[in-house]
């Protein structure tokens, strides 16, 4: 008696199946960020007039990777922090941060050639200075309240240095920031610089870098951290509407490519590892993570890892200490498994939980009651 054959079934289709996600090169790069403090490839010497910022980067990632103490010696900190004292800068504005030592070419009013503090710099240091755990003595806290009025402007937003003619929300951030860490908010006119971030978000739901500008990334994450860092008894003014708040995490979304998983910058736009930590960090502030494909998100960095180390703005580009900063300063937002899960942080001032915790204890004139 015949009986039915076996019933047929393909061969699983190996090409649907998940491709495991390369591993996390964390020693290459952080050996890539120590190789960047010690000296620039010539790739990256644009960079060198904005040492303060390129200390940040490379200190940053070994921050995040907790490998300063086994790349910096205890002679190599102190050489760092004696540095970074040396750029404080004061005048007839106040007190903040240079990018280096003879990086500016203008002289400001108020201040002598090449000592004028820049307040993108002065966020940096404050950081840096945290990173490296140090004790901020040397703080000039009464000149840098000066210097941050000094540099806000008549329209609400910040500039670079005062009297300046660059206000975006750049500035704004970073003042906002300075303001957070001293606990002392009389440096700045909280309404007028939230009316200037709010006259800066557009239809999309993002926010431009200045008034009418188109949406960018970088300063979205800078508009929604800044309002998120107002002190509580002017934070109800400035949060968003529940109606603004699910426009802008549906822009932040819809920027996530679906092909690559990365972030892009701008609407229809390619996707950048730097934008990754922007978009990515700005939903973590608004307690959105979870809208974030992490797994897709993971195989984009994988792909923009360089073989000699660093991580780079997309595939098959070079690396440098920007976007090796920012990713791994993502990766850690993200959590993702295995080697991609790293310590945590705080996504509002860009530094490791330890790191800002290290600020907010220190910098302020009087401890911070808890």
């Amino acid at each position: 008696m015949a009986t039915d054959p076996e019933p047929f079934t393909l061969p699983e289709d190996v090409s649907a199946q998940p491709v495991p996600i390369p591993p996390l090169e964390r020693s290459r790069h952080v050996a890539h960020c120590n190789r960047c403090l010690a000296g620039l490839p010539a790739s990256l010497t644009d960079i060198d007039s904005s040492r303060m910022v390129l200390a940040f980067y490379c200190l940053g990632v070994m921050d995040v990777y907790s490998a300063l103490d086994m790349k910096l010696s205890a002679s190599d900190r102190e050489a760092w922090r004696g540095w970074i004292w040396a750029q404080q800068a004061g005048g007839e504005h106040g007190t903040g941060f240079r990018p280096g030592p003879f990086m500016t070419r203008v002289r400001q009013p108020g201040y002598t050639d090449a000592s004028a503090p820049h307040l993108i710099m002065t966020y940096c240091a404050l950081l840096s200075l945290a990173i490296l755990r140090d004790d901020f003595r040397r703080l000039d806290r009464a000149g840098l309240v000066r210097f941050v009025r000094a540099c806000q402007d008549t329209n609400g937003g910040f500039t670079t240095t005062p009297g300046a003619d660059d206000a975006d929300l750049r500035m704004c951030y970073c003042a906002f920031v300075v303001c957070s860490f001293l606990n002392d908010w009389s440096g700045m006119d909280v309404t007028r610089a939230v009316d200037y971030i709010r006259r800066c978000r557009t239809y999309e739901g993002g926010y431009g870098q200045s008034p009418g500008a188109e949406a960018l990334g970088g300063t979205t994450y800078c508009a929604i951290a800044a309002l998120y860092l107002l002190p509580q008894d002017t934070a109800p003014a400035g949060r968003l509407t529940r109606a603004e708040h699910r426009q802008t995490v549906r822009w932040l979304v819809h920027t996530q490519d679906g092909a690559t998983g990365g972030f892009a910058g701008r609407t229809n736009k390619v996707p950048d590892a730097c934008y990754c930590f922007w978009q990515g960090a700005a939903l973590a502030i608004m307690g959105e993570k979870e809208r974030i494909d992490a797994v897709a998100l993971t195989r984009f960095f994988a792909r923009c890892q360089h073989r000699f180390g660093g991580i780079a703005k997309a595939q098959d580009e070079a690396a440098d200490p920007y976007h090796t900063y920012l990713a791994s300063a993502m990766i850690a937002i993200a959590q993702g498994a295995g080697t991609w899960a790293l310590g945590p942080l705080d996504p509002l001032v860009n530094a490791t939980e330890e790191t800002a915790a290290w600020a907010r204890e220190r910098v302020p004139a009087r401890p911070v009651l808890a």
